[in-house]
């Protein structure tokens, strides 16, 4: 049984999420007039500390109780709605947005009344007053609930399990998910995800993000993948990482029934091969972020130029152990991918210099660019990225106010062949890049050699440092 304290809590979460979701300004609640005034105010102040504005001060009759909230103002109401004098007083009410939820919480003894019938008659409505009385809504039930109220509570609840378990709930809530959510991740799930995905997925057919990263151990199969393609045809964004049951089918379904998808993570799917690779370039014209880490049988040079070819507004693309991967390729990707601003390499180890050369003179906003394990890599790489910030055929790297430009991170741990005055060259030609403790963006573990290449930042506290102990004659 509900007490006054958790009534007193429902409303002014209810207060919240109506003022967020219906724009209001006032919230007015309906008290049954079998309840004793002063012994729900005493109620209500004993058990939730809050303070009432004096009933002389209020505009709206001398009933009313009112109490004023960071999240809004909530107005106990005891008159009958169809009374005349309230209709009367309604009328002196400040003209703006206001709302209602109204309970009865039935008549009896006031020491004996179960607060839980309050939610049997529930209502919400917002707008103009006009608007309002025509507009409002009463609930039977919590399945009853306005949609753009239901969405906004499991979104603060923030797990998506609840998802699952409201979908059972009801039809009305069944629907009311499959209208509205938009994002769900069954990432959490251990065991049988397909079977979950079999019959979740085809009643939220508005699903724009899924995550169905395989944490745990491999459960998805290419019918799971077919059932989206089914009923997602408006899914932007798919992560299917670390699904190692998944082959070909399942890409061609995908370029299928998902045109609009702007980022897909398939890393770890070693099924995949170029051939389903090419024909998802194809369909993906408006592909913005690809990770392919770890796909090595998909990520071949032949892959590669079927993306530069369709792809022109590629972002990101991780390529990491991709073992197959050649200069070939990537010289593919900076000719037709020149938005490119974030390229993973490593452990490519066909990469030479060339590829290097070739994404500093055609990917002008390049920002992050690992080479980890690139041992063919030579200072003439990092030459051609240090003069790169004037010599790139699509305009100069340039620093503008409130924006960063140019690279911001390198990772060129285990490439050995570097010397040390390659890299401070390219320290020195882009500012973000910083080997100072707490803001590595400069890797360059494994490489002894370039232990003295230091950033700007590191070359201001060694002058502050000797500034603060200088040389003392003895």
């Amino acid at each position: 049984m509900l007490t006054y304290g958790s009534l007193f809590s429902f409303l002014c979460n209810a207060c919240s999420n109506a003022r967020s979701v219906l724009d209001l300004e006032l919230l007015t609640v309906r008290i049954h007039p079998s309840i004793d005034r002063s012994f729900f105010l005493s109620r209500i102040s004993s058990s939730s500390g809050v303070e009432f504005d004096h009933p002389s001060s209020i505009p709206w009759g001398s009933g009313d109780l009112k109490c004023s909230l960071s999240l809004g103002s909530i107005r106990f109401v005891w008159p009958s709605w169809g009374n005349e004098q309230e209709s009367d007083e309604s009328s002196k009410k400040p003209n703006k947005l206001y709302g209602w939820v109204t309970t009865d919480m039935g008549g009896g003894n006031p020491e004996t009344v179960n607060l839980e019938v309050c939610f049997r008659s529930l209502m919400v409505a917002g707008g103009s007053q006009e608007k309002v009385e025509r507009s409002m809504v009463v609930m039977q039930g919590w399945k009853d609930l306005p949609v753009e109220l239901l969405l906004r509570i499991l979104s603060l609840v923030g797990d998506d399990r609840t998802v699952v378990v409201a979908c059972g709930v009801c039809k009305g809530w069944r629907i009311a998910l499959s209208l509205g959510l938009t994002n769900l991740s069954l990432a959490w799930c251990k065991n049988n995800m397909n079977n979950l995905v079999q019959s979740l997925i085809p009643k939220l057919p508005k699903l724009q993000v899924l995550s169905l990263r395989q944490n745990y151990s491999p459960q998805l199969e290419d019918n799971d993948v077919e059932t989206i393609s089914k009923h997602c045809h408006e899914l932007r964004d798919l992560d299917l990482s670390k699904s190692q049951k998944l082959t070909d089918r399942s890409l061609y379904a995908l370029g299928h029934g998902c045109p609009h998808l702007a980022k897909l993570n398939i890393s770890g799917c070693s099924g995949f091969t170029d051939a389903s690779l090419e024909y998802l370039a194809r369909c993906f014209k408006n592909l913005k972020y690809l990770n392919l880490c770890g796909c090595a049988k998909a990520a071949s040079d032949r892959a590669l130029h079927a993306i530069s070819c369709n792809c022109n507004g590629l972002q990101s693309l991780n390529l990491g152990w991709c073992e197959g991967v050649s200069d070939k390729g990537v010289i593919s990707l900076a000719a037709g991918c020149p938005d490119l601003q974030a390229l993973d390499l490593c452990g490519c180890i066909l990469i030479t210099d060339e590829s290097v050369v070739a994404l500093a003179n055609g990917c002008p906003r390049l920002r992050s660019l690992g080479l980890y394990y690139c041992q063919n890599i030579t200072d003439r790489a990092m030459y051609s990225l240090a003069n790169s910030l004037v010599s790139s055929k699509h305009g100069p790297w340039k620093i503008k106010k409130g924006y960063q430009s140019g690279l911001m991170s390198l990772n060129i741990s285990q490439c050995t062949a570097l010397t040390p005055p390659a890299v401070q060259a390219v320290c020195n030609s882009f500012p973000e890049l910083h080997t100072c403790p707490g803001r590595y963006s400069l890797l360059i573990s494994g490489c002894l050699s370039l232990t003295s290449v230091h950033c700007a930042c590191a070359a201001q506290d060694n002058r502050a440092s000797r500034s603060a102990f200088p040389n003392h004659a003895y």
